[in-house]
């Protein structure tokens, strides 16, 4: 199945859909429902959902069906993730999500034009495949995976193209914490511009 057959007006690939807790950035600790789109072309090497990444894998749900399983969780707020959900179109599943009064946020490398109405937009951008200009703008939160002790830099040639009203997070890759946490944090005290963002859930362990 080619995502292109996807008529997104009715019908999205999902991996998983569930109530929890946002672990990362900004909004972490908020009550959550996160809404994995299946289907990726970015390919991060450390990406710990990789079974995510081809839509062939994974079931076509309504969009009418998702938002009623949102509805039965009580969510006030919608995290759209990947997977790269900025494949698609998102102006329907958006559209419906608002009508019902919900916030959305969105978790996107940034390398595809946004289709729908955002509320948050975490731009988390990726060496493995540029983002578009437009992502510069639109961000509400600049979330850097730190992996590499040069991603330190790399970080900041994306924060000069930023919209100034972006915050702007860095956060260690989880196999390697032990390793750069400590260097996160000595670069955010010298680098006050900066927030660590941490994967609480995981600490949580919870999805």
């Amino acid at each position: 199945m080619s995502t292109n057959k996807i008529n997104t007006e009715i019908e999205l690939p999902i991996m998983e859909q569930f109530y929890t807790i946002q672990g990362e950035g900004n909004r972490s600790g908020k009550a959550a429902y996160f809404v994995r789109i299946a289907g990726c072309d970015v390919g991060c090497v450390w990406c710990d959902v990789k079974e995510s990444w081809d839509a062939n894998q994974h079931e076509i749900l309504k969009i009418s069906d998702i938002i009623s399983e949102i509805e039965k969780s009580k969510a006030e707020f919608v995290v759209i993730t990947g997977g790269e959900p900025a494949m698609y179109d998102l102006t329907s599943l958006t559209k419906q999500l608002k009508a019902k009064g919900l916030e959305i946020a969105i978790e996107t490398s940034g390398c595809y034009p946004l289709r729908g109405e955002i509320d948050w937009y975490c731009f988390s951008p990726k060496k493995f495949k540029n983002p578009v200009e437009e992502a510069y703008e639109k961000a509400s939160e600049l979330k850097i995976i730190i992996s590499h002790p040069s991603d330190f830099q790399w970080a900041e040639e994306h924060a000069l193209k930023l919209n100034k009203s972006a915050k702007k997070y860095l956060q260690t890759e989880w196999s390697k914490q032990e390793r750069f946490l400590p260097m996160i944090i000595e670069y955010v005290k010298k680098n006050p511009s900066w927030k660590i963002s941490l994967q609480t859930h995981k600490y949580m362990n919870i999805p």
